[in-house]
């Protein structure tokens, strides 16, 4: 059994976030969850909060650390999309989206590392998509906040790397949950013919690789972006 170490996942109550914290719960760590609504899974610590408000994550960074300790492993994985071709693109469907998945990031991110320097040790895992380096049209706003997640984490490991901490991106392709289920059979087909694996992920395959990044075996993997997307996103 490895380190028991204090998880947060931010946006831990649903789809893939849900299935990285029951990952951690399950290889016994202290795992807490931000839910803007609902719960986190059983045996998480969820606390509301929401990653675009600064004083909402202060606050549940002070129960957490109370309630678990300071945190040690962060997920950053909160995120939202709004969806549209660029020329009927708001100028609010794209700062709310950079708001959510790209500033969010940064500010629980600012918040979680305090803790990782005092204690020399700190795992960021961002949680990125393939679409951030391949691009996809709609998705002007959601692949260039996800685009900005890779610069976040290469700096950070610039900034921090000397000091026990890694920070990476985990990129993860078309995975089986809430949003892709809403597709056609007719459109997730041609998603899948463009997947040289031929299917879609399992949030848990995901998971699974967010947890070993965490773990001492990738203590020396950072600034790296892992695509766990089937082969769909190569050479991006």
């Amino acid at each position: 059994m490895s380190t028991s170490r204090t998880v947060l996942v931010t946006g831990g109550n649903r789809g893939i976030g849900k299935a990285i914290a029951e990952e951690f719960i399950r290889a016994g760590h202290r795992v807490a969850v931000t839910v803007r609504s609902g719960e986190g899974p059983a045996g998480s610590l969820s606390v509301q909060a929401d990653v675009t408000n600064a004083e909402s994550l202060d606050a549940a960074f002070a129960e957490i650390e109370e309630k678990l300790g300071p945190v040690e492993i962060l997920v950053a994985n909160a995120g939202i999309t709004r969806d549209t071709l660029l020329m009927r693109m708001s100028d609010e469907d794209f700062e709310d989206v950079l708001n959510t998945n790209l500033t969010g990031s940064f500010r629980v991110l600012k918040r979680a590392t305090k803790g990782m320097m005092k204690a020399k040790f700190g795992r960021v895992i961002l949680i990125g998509s393939v679409v951030g380096l391949l691009g996809s049209a709609g998705q002007v706003n959601y692949s260039a906040a996800k685009s900005g997640l890779v610069g976040m984490a290469r700096s950070l490991t610039r900034e921090l790397g000397g000091r026990g901490i890694t920070a990476n991106v985990v990129a993860p392709g078309f995975i089986d949950t809430d949003m892709t289920a809403e597709l056609s059979e007719e459109v997730q087909n041609q998603y899948k013919a463009k997947i040289p694996a031929g299917r879609f992920a399992s949030p848990e395959e995901v998971a699974k690789v967010v947890l070993w990044l965490s773990s001492e075996d990738a203590a020396y993997i950072s600034g790296a972006v892992i695509p766990v997307d089937g082969g769909l996103g190569m050479g991006h």
